[in-house]
């Protein structure tokens, strides 16, 4: 009796004890994600918060200082002889406690036996600031630094000092329209072409198909930066470069080997029996491939866009290689180069710039999310 009782009694403690792993497990994956989204997100939410903060601001304190948080606010000044020796040690008045500091330690800014933060508000004034802790939050939002580079070529603000300063602006919303004829069709160009070329590597039969496309899998490995002046001399010789018809080319032809081995993946996988249906019916490949690859290839193809639009979007090098430094092709990667060249000093503009950048990816990529999984695992199991 004892041993029948003790079994169902085992069984169950092992049960419970799975379920706490596995809960455990839970625990552990879910935090170690959150904390990486976390990582992941803070430096945005600073770029975005940074782009809506002055200049002055954004150059003496950082952006968590919109966050209620705790800091030393000015309560009252100090005037100090006009005859205050700066280069010898400072003695305070007795009502700041009467210590004696040296002008760097005050330019620093020392704690009184008071408890009050007491620094210089004006050296060669010989004027105090005395401070206190207060529970604050530096809420001043304007819209200038996004004004500045879509303004045109002249931005107007006012300073900290209430002074209207003029300013070249950068004008992004030529470049915009620069890099959207630049990625549009370089996304769409090999997209299509690698999906007639996957469609006839998997349900063609030719003569070398397994060897093209063994060589199509195999220029993946070829390094970008081993083409480029390869590429450039050609360009040159048949006057494209400078074009934007010379960038398309070269993000096609760099584009289309992943391309063609990602839809190949999913376009191999579909139902025979929909395509010999098709066949029996008469179809053609061009038919099929229009009428039935197309329609059901939308989350490879979907998949692959992103891919390629973020690519293109962000590219810098084959740009710079194809197109040049040119005003009037000049794509948003290169603006935004030239910006950190002429306005290193201004970073704050640089935040409102490298925003306006990241929103066109950002509603590109949601508006296919819902394809991205299904693409990226396309071929990866059988049946």
């Amino acid at each position: 009796m004892t041993a029948v009782t003790a079994k169902p009694v085992t069984v169950s403690r092992r049960a419970v004890s799975q379920k706490r792993q596995q809960l455990i497990g839970k625990i552990i994956v879910n935090t170690i994600l959150g904390l990486i989204c976390l990582l992941w997100t803070i430096p945005t939410v600073g770029l975005f918060i940074s782009s809506f903060r002055p200049r002055d601001d954004i150059r003496t304190t950082g952006w968590w200082t919109v966050l209620p948080h705790r800091a030393f606010e000015t309560v009252a000044t100090m005037q100090l002889p006009p005859d205050t020796d700066l280069r010898a040690p400072i003695t305070l008045p007795a009502e700041l406690g009467g210590g004696t500091y040296t002008s760097e330690q005050l330019n620093a800014g020392v704690v009184v036996p008071g408890g009050e933060f007491v620094t210089w508000e004006n050296r060669r004034a010989r004027t105090l600031a005395i401070q206190e802790q207060s529970w604050t939050m530096n809420a001043n939002f304007t819209m200038d630094n996004y004004r500045a580079v879509t303004g045109g070529r002249e931005f107007t603000y006012v300073d900290a000092n209430g002074n209207e300063v003029v300013e070249s602006g950068e004008d992004l919303w030529g470049v915009l329209i620069n890099n959207i004829a630049v990625v549009v069709p370089a996304t769409v160009i090999p997209i299509l072409i690698a999906a007639f070329a996957a469609y006839g590597f998997a349900w063609m039969r030719f003569p070398g198909r397994f060897l093209l496309f063994t060589i199509v899998v195999a220029l993946l490995v070829v390094p970008l930066q081993v083409a480029l002046i390869p590429i450039l001399r050609d360009f040159v010789s048949l006057d494209l470069n400078g074009t934007y018809m010379a960038v398309w080319l070269a993000h096609t032809g760099f584009g289309l080997p992943l391309a063609t081995y990602l839809l190949y993946n999913y376009i191999s996988q579909l139902p025979r029996d929909i395509l010999e249906s098709a066949f029996i019916d008469g179809a053609s490949h061009f038919t099929i491939f229009t009428r039935l690859i197309l329609p059901l290839s939308v989350p490879a193809l979907a998949s692959f866009a992103i891919f390629q639009f973020l690519w293109v979007w962000n590219d810098y090098l084959i740009a710079l290689v194809f197109i040049g430094s040119q005003p009037n092709v000049q794509v948003l990667t290169m603006r935004l180069a030239d910006m950190v060249g002429s306005r290193g000093q201004d970073w704050h503009v640089l935040t409102a710039g490298a925003f306006i950048s990241m929103l066109i990816p950002l509603i590109v990529f949601f508006s296919l999310q819902r394809y991205f999984v299904r693409g990226l695992l396309a071929g990866s199991v059988k049946g």
